[in-house]
């Protein structure tokens, strides 16, 4: 098993992914009023699709 920082950095990496999906969906909404954009949604749901599976799978690694 990995040690405990490195589960910690790896955990708040993909938290960081998350938010940064959430920030730019609705960054770019509010900026260019694109709510309905596919570019747009397909950047973030990469981003908030590692981030929502990274931490899922480290806080059960913590257990």
């Amino acid at each position: 098993m990995p040690e405990e920082p490195k589960l910690k950095i790896a955990k708040y990496f993909y938290l960081v992914l998350l938010i940064m999906g959430l920030v730019f969906y609705i960054s770019w909404g509010i900026l260019y009023g694109g709510w309905f954009d596919r570019g747009v949604y397909a950047v973030t749901i990469v981003l908030v699709g590692f981030g929502v599976t990274g931490v899922l799978l480290y806080s059960h690694i913590e257990k």
